[in-house]
């Protein structure tokens, strides 16, 4: 078990430093969005490539985060009956749903979309759009999301046996303690951007909180 635990601990690592990366791509996209917007109000001009990207780097950090997003215990949980049980029965309960329905589906999207994107790789199949970008890319990026998906599915597998076990501490309490715009800004801060860069990363966590607060 304890060398089951040092490879979770291993899976757990690569989530986190893929994690690290994808939190870049937001930045990436906004600006493109913005430079696009500007370009087009501009000089009334555009690029399907550039409108094309941005749904890209959507793709990639809406899949590629998604094994980092488990490991941070981010996910959409329902407990309105589950949480009335204890916590042992509610690992036993979570462990049923990773061997049973989460490493099934992401088999079978793997599975089911890789001859895609070998099709797409050899046909060397584009947009439709004048333009365009090519598509093999963004499918790809469905079984590798998954994939990652599906290690990190191992990684909680183990981490929640361990629980069971008395070897490890609870793997459901959440590891999320800053948002996501929070997480962005200091990974800006620790990388010396320009200060102008940090300004405007900190008004959009300004806005957000604003936001979440007239929400509630």
């Amino acid at each position: 078990m304890q060398g089951l635990l040092k490879l979770s601990g291993l899976i757990d690592g690569l989530s986190e430093r893929v994690g690290r990366m994808v939190l870049w791509l937001v930045l990436v996209a906004v600006f493109i969005s913005a430079s696009n917007a500007v370009i087009r109000k501009l000089f009334n001009t555009s690029s399907n490539a550039f409108l094309e990207i941005q749904w890209y780097l959507f793709a990639a950090i809406f899949l590629l985060g998604a094994g980092y997003t488990m490991l941070r215990q981010g996910h959409v949980k329902i407990d309105v009956i589950l949480g009335r049980f204890s916590r042992q029965t509610q690992v036993k309960v979570e462990i049923f749903g990773i061997l049973f329905f989460l490493m099934p589906f992401v088999f079978a999207v793997v599975d089911l979309v890789w001859p895609l994107v070998v099709n797409a790789y050899e046909s060397g199949e584009m947009s439709e759009n004048a333009g365009g970008l090519i598509r093999w890319p963004v499918y790809a990026l469905v079984p590798i999301g998954f994939a990652l998906l599906g290690l990190q599915g191992i990684s909680e597998l183990i981490k929640r046996i361990g629980f069971l076990k008395g070897l490890c501490a609870d793997p459901t309490r959440p590891l999320q303690t800053k948002t996501a715009e929070e997480e962005l800004a200091e990974e800006i801060k620790r990388h010396h951007v320009a200060p102008e860069v940090i300004d405007r990363v900190e008004d959009a966590v300004d806005m957000a909180d604003r936001r979440e607060g007239s929400d509630k």
